[in-house]
């Protein structure tokens, strides 16, 4: 009988040593350090319609963990299997457990996209497609669809306008669809009461303050100067005289290294030619900052009609009420250029 308890404890003692490894073991399967990476943290990419194989690959190819298998054998017993697509932030020692309990419900870390200094919506697809999952073909594609450009209200030539120039958080795996969708969210927000009554007490449409405010954002650098400016044009529009707009000129020559406008660059037949045409051109020549928008909504009141860019070069401009005051403007600047040897 005593051989007999002493057999019987003995089994009882190894099966809770066996017991107590196996827990300790499974423990540190779940819980202990299994990410390594040779810096504090890293982002993990998982495109969209990938599975858990897909990401087990990208895991090994990228020799993100220390034990592929407890991972795998975590993943199993948290019965993790499909797989969120979208850009994830690992750090160094991150356990299974936590790893898995992040893409499990699709924590992502947003990317901040940031986009200005655009002239055409094919440049807006190149900056924007570095940041997200869609490529620049795709965006390109829905950017150009006419039929999506007329499901937001807008036109081949207006429909860049609904792009505020701004930073954005979005995330990684955002469609092309759902950045168009996410961009016209943000403008409706941009344009609210205030905004919306200012434009139609001048008497323009939303897309006609940002094109005046894309021939401002152009014509000077200076934010204080801006009023002033968008104040001149909107004198112009209602005298019923030409623009006469550089910006639009080079935009319709389509040669963005222009620094100086010739008699011959003039003379290109294109509504976006304000010296040919009257009234506003089709549509942005340039994707304008906020504040340049806000310009043209809270433009200054006076009677100038002319400006030109003054001789120092400071990025400020002369202004004239009559045509004489300007051609003495004009001249001096000219004479800088000369001086300068800036002749086209």
């Amino acid at each position: 009988m005593k051989k007999t308890l002493k057999i019987t404890a003995l089994i009882l003692f190894l099966a809770l040593l066996a017991g107590g490894f196996w827990a300790y073991q499974t423990y540190q399967e779940i819980y202990a350090a299994n990410v390594s990476i040779n810096k504090e943290s890293d982002f993990l990419y998982i495109p969209s319609h990938s599975n858990f194989d897909d990401l087990i690959s990208e895991l090994e190819e990228k020799h993100y963990l220390k034990d592929i298998a407890s991972f795998k054998k975590v993943a199993e017993l948290k019965s993790f299997s499909k797989v969120k697509a979208g850009r994830y932030t690992i750090h160094n020692k991150m356990s299974n457990n936590a790893l898995i309990n992040m893409l499990r419900i699709g924590d992502q870390t947003p990317v901040r996209i940031t986009f200005n200094h655009i002239r055409t919506l094919k440049q807006l697809a190149g900056k924007v497609s570095v940041n997200i999952e869609s490529d620049s073909i795709s965006l390109v594609k829905k950017l150009y669809d006419k039929e999506i450009q007329k499901k937001y209200g807008f036109n081949s030539h207006t429909f860049i306008s609904m792009f505020i120039a701004n930073t954005y958080e979005l995330y990684w795996n955002t469609s092309a669809e759902a950045f168009i969708k996410r961009m016209a969210t943000e403008y409706k927000a941009f344009w609210n009461k205030k905004r919306k009554a200012k434009a139609r007490k001048l008497g323009l449409s939303q897309s006609e303050v940002t094109t005046l405010a894309s021939i401002v954002e152009l014509e000077s650098l200076k934010n204080d100067e801006k009023p002033r400016i968008a104040g001149v044009y909107l004198n112009r529009l209602r005298k019923g005289m030409l623009l006469q707009a550089d910006p639009t000129v080079i935009f319709a020559v389509g040669d963005f290294n222009i620094k100086r406008v010739l008699k011959k660059h003039l003379e290109i037949d294109s509504p976006y030619n304000t010296y040919k045409y009257k009234g506003l051109p089709p549509g942005p020549i340039y994707l304008p900052s906020v504040s340049s928008i806000d310009a043209v909504l809270n433009y200054e009141h006076h009677s100038y009609i002319y400006f030109c860019a003054k001789e120092d070069f400071s990025g400020y401009h002369n202004f004239a009420k009559s045509y004489s005051q300007h051609i003495n403007n004009a001249r001096k600047y000219q004479r800088a250029l000369n001086r300068r040897r800036i002749y086209k």
